[in-house]
């Protein structure tokens, strides 16, 4: 894959001893699998120099490698092909490098869900995350419930699990408890937005996020950072607020261990809590 080289130089970082940067990433650096950073490629930032500021923001937030994730079918279709995403990624790099902002960016899309996923994946139209065949990043539709199952079994057939984006901020999704353990079952899995869990979207988006978090539905949570304003990094301060409410194993499991599994294509960890085969919405913790 055209990332190769890029997740080797993580996978190095986290190994080689002796330097502060290095031993930071591996003891408490963060991975972002859903980022919006790539200039004038999608609703992220416009311009090279907006770009390079939100990046300068997720360093201080203190995240070492994020997964581009740009907009791929649904209103971008056509756009943001693989090929493209890939080359808008290596310049981008040899960007940070020249303005010596410390972040390693590898390619991946927000895939907007589409009955043409599987054919697109094998004619190398669209991108699992870290390019690395493994995971798919898939946005539901908002307005509609569609069950995907059949996606899930297709896909398992290309040995690639779905990650579902931000279905706590999808007010058709948090009602369908049933159909979402049916998927966890399936293997995929659910990444939450920080921005959620800290109530940038609103008191029902955070419920539900927190929901997911504690009952182990939610394996990854992601910035979904779009720009340096309104849709800023917080990786820090949800870091805090989930070691303070669940315990810090868990934040360290949704915010760095569970992302890298995901960068080095490695399985990911579950922790869904004994009761859930019997949860609903009416039956789920509401102390958050």
């Amino acid at each position: 894959m055209a990332s190769d080289n890029m997740i080797r130089r993580v996978n190095e970082d986290l190994s080689a001893p002796g330097k502060a940067d290095r031993q930071r990433f591996a003891r408490e650096g963060y991975i972002d699998i859903h980022c919006h950073c790539l200039p004038a490629v999608d609703d992220g930032p416009t311009t090279k120099h907006e770009a390079l500021a939100l990046c300068q923001l997720l360093v201080d937030d203190g995240i070492t490698t994020v997964i581009a994730t740009p907009h791929q079918l649904g209103r971008f279709n056509g756009r943001n092909q693989a090929a493209g995403v890939r080359e808008s990624v290596s310049m981008f790099n040899k960007e940070l490098e020249t303005h010596r902002i410390p972040l390693t960016v590898v390619p991946g899309g927000d895939v907007r869900l589409d009955e043409r996923i599987c054919r697109l994946l094998e004619t190398d139209k669209i991108l699992t995350l870290a390019d690395g065949g493994r995971y798919i990043l898939l946005e539901l539709p908002s307005e509609v419930f569609i069950d995907i199952e059949p996606l899930l079994v297709e896909l398992a057939r290309l040995d690639v699990q779905v990650i579902i984006s931000h279905p706590e901020r999808n007010s058709v999704l948090i009602r369908q408890s049933g159909a979402l353990l049916k998927w966890l079952s399936r293997s995929a899995h659910l990444q939450v937005t920080a921005g959620s869990l800290l109530g940038e979207f609103g008191s029902m988006a955070q419920r539900a996020a927190w929901r997911f978090l504690s009952l182990g539905w939610a394996s990854f949570v992601a910035t979904d950072c779009h720009n340096s304003s309104s849709r800023r990094p917080q990786m820090k301060a949800v870091f805090k607020s989930i070691s303070k409410k669940l315990g810090q194993a868990t934040a360290r499991w949704v915010c760095i261990e569970n992302p890298l599994r995901v960068l080095k294509g490695q399985d990911v960890l579950r922790r869904l809590a004994a009761s859930t085969r019997m949860c609903t919405n009416e039956t789920a913790p509401n102390n958050f």
